[in-house]
């Protein structure tokens, strides 16, 4: 198999194992399995999986590491405490086709960014593609309802689900800013410990709220899959597929959620699709195909 079809696969299934997360969030809320715990311990677990098979070069390369924690601070709390902990909150108050479509919209986010960031030069193409994928994102979260503005009645779980949206569009962004000298697992680890450190304070505050963890079956089957599907595999599955063929391609795979999970959802949840999700999703799909065109660079 050539690297670029890897690439493809490894992102296909990516994807894959990302809508199940979402799926699983939400069947997470049904049981009552408080959202930032339950990230907590995926990626303690996660953490704990790894370091047998990390330890090593992180000691061996301590002193890059120690160099560039500042950067490997940022990827671990736009990654593991913002992105994922949000996604998990926000499903307790909206529908996982909500969700996967607003997630839907990251590559063309990616893009921005990363011009912000000057780590990749943008075109007015791209700027024009945000600006309709935003409009799709804002029918989603008003429910194309002109009332839900004027009243400022918006769903919290969306509002949150943009945090995410945009945590992870970062994320992704610097994950291109350099090439690393450690290898993808090992920058896992270090993305997973950092994220983790910010995320205790984040669990405990949980805690003191009176939201518990019950150990029982709903929870160990729910972090059995958080932990070695959307957790390990999908991520070192994404950092492969990016250092293969780059983040901005590598994004477009993300466009798959939004058909996997919806049809999960439907298929489990029963959830329908409606008319504000139809026309989010028509102005997001048309973002993201202006966003793809490449002339005048900016």
């Amino acid at each position: 198999m050539s690297k670029i079809n890897l690439a493809y696969l490894l992102l296909v299934l990516t994807t894959i194992f990302w809508s199940g997360n979402f799926i699983v969030g939400k069947a997470a809320s049904f049981y009552e399995i408080p959202p930032f715990s339950l990230n907590f311990y995926r990626w303690f677990f996660a953490g704990l999986i790894l370091l047998p098979f990390t330890y090593k070069e992180i000691i061996k390369k301590k002193g890059y590491i120690i160099k560039n924690l500042g950067l490997f601070a940022i990827l671990g709390i736009t990654s593991i405490t913002i992105f994922n902990s949000i996604v998990y909150y926000s499903l307790y108050h909206t529908q996982v086709i909500t969700g996967v479509l607003m997630i839907s919209t990251i590559p063309v986010w990616i893009i921005f960014i990363s011009s912000i960031l000057k780590i990749e030069k943008t075109n007015s193409y791209q700027i024009f593609g945000v600006i309709i994928s935003l409009i799709g994102v804002i029918s989603i979260i008003t429910k194309t309802d002109l009332s839900v503005v004027k009243n400022l009645n918006f769903n919290k779980g969306d509002l949150s689900m943009v945090v995410a949206m945009l945590s992870w569009a970062i994320f992704s962004s610097l994950l291109k800013k350099k090439n690393h000298k450690i290898s993808q697992i090992t920058l896992l680890q270090i993305v997973i410990i950092c994220g983790l450190i910010f995320l205790i304070p984040i669990y405990f505050i949980e805690l003191s709220l009176g939201n518990h963890i019950k150990i029982e079956k709903p929870f160990l089957l729910t972090l059995t899959y958080v932990v070695l599907f959307p957790g390990l595999l999908a991520f070192l599955f994404w950092i492969k597929g990016i250092s293969i063929i780059g983040t901005n391609r590598a994004g477009i795979f993300l466009h798959l959620m939004p058909i996997f999970g919806a049809l999960m959802a439907i298929i489990i949840f029963k959830e329908e699709i409606m008319i504000y999700h139809l026309v989010g999703a028509m102005f997001i799909i048309i973002g993201i195909k202006i966003s793809n065109k490449k002339k005048f660079t900016v």
